[in-house]
């Protein structure tokens, strides 16, 4: 409600003071509104940058995410096993004839590991042994058999080379346990290739570094193999063998007819 301003009096100004009493509150009102509307914008504004901040963390690991998985997708899978030779086997060179080659393998983890050998010719190839469980820096000596077809032409024996390859597979496993090579079909998520190795023939009238280490290689195999054989060294107590057997009968027996003599001598 309004107070009409051309009213006088004595006190001119308390009246054009009262002329309009609402205008001071409609001014604190409207200023009030004004600085609500400059909250809720400010707010509405931090939200959006907590959104757009969120977003970007979002995105940066996603990212990275994303980067890590490619860098681990083309960086090499961590060796468990150490081969020596490291990707080749050495073969001398016999057209018609079965040869062998050797390869060393350690398992340089500190786990228990089994091992698996394929070849791309199972018909012509055969390893022994196919595969293994090797304990923390264990090793071995595996020989690798292979028929060397002979040539079509006259070649050279630098001039041959072989398709075949072989191929080592691995596999961590729980301590100590029978070999199966299920294992590798059950766990195939967990397989490691360590490395496929293609053939080189070497010429066995020629002697060369390699050859001298394959010769000793494989006589270290047929060493170990002849070792295997062989039955475990008797360390616990005796056992009693067919001829102690049958002399501790005899010995029972004649002091048994012993004391039946002396038992008729009584008798008399």
């Amino acid at each position: 409600m309004a107070v009409e301003a051309e009213k006088s009096g004595p006190d001119g100004k308390l009246w054009s003071l009262f002329k309009n009493p609402f205008g001071q509150s409609r001014n604190a009102s409207s200023s009030s509104s004004s600085s609500s509307s400059s909250t809720l914008s400010s707010m509405h504004n931090v939200h959006q940058l907590g959104q757009t901040h969120e977003s970007v963390e979002r995105a940066a690991l996603h990212s990275a995410s994303t980067v890590s998985y490619v860098t681990k997708s083309l960086l090499p899978a961590r060796r468990r096993l150490r081969l020596d030779p490291a990707n080749k086997l050495f073969f001398p060179y016999e057209p018609g004839k079965q040869v062998k080659s050797a390869i060393g393998i350690k398992n340089t983890s500190k786990s228990h590991v089994a091992f698996k050998f394929q070849t791309t010719a199972p018909k012509s190839c055969y390893m022994r042994p196919p595969g293994g469980i090797l304990a923390p820096s264990e090793s071995l000596i595996a020989t690798v058999f292979k028929f060397v077809e002979p040539p079509e032409t006259n070649e050279k024996l630098v001039d041959q080379k072989s398709r075949v390859k072989f191929k080592i597979m691995s596999l961590k496993v729980k301590g100590d346990m029978d070999y199966v090579p299920e294992l590798f079909d059950e766990q195939k998520d967990q397989v490691v290739v360590e490395q496929v190795l293609r053939v080189v023939f070497l010429d066995p009238e020629r002697p060369t570094l390699a050859m001298e280490k394959l010769k000793r290689q494989l006589a270290e195999a047929e060493a170990a193999l002849e070792a295997r054989k062989k039955p475990p060294e008797d360390t616990g107590p005796r056992i009693v063998g067919e001829g102690l057997v049958i002399d501790e009968w005899k010995e029972r027996r004649e002091r048994y007819l012993a004391q039946q003599q002396v038992e008729g001598v009584d008798s008399v």
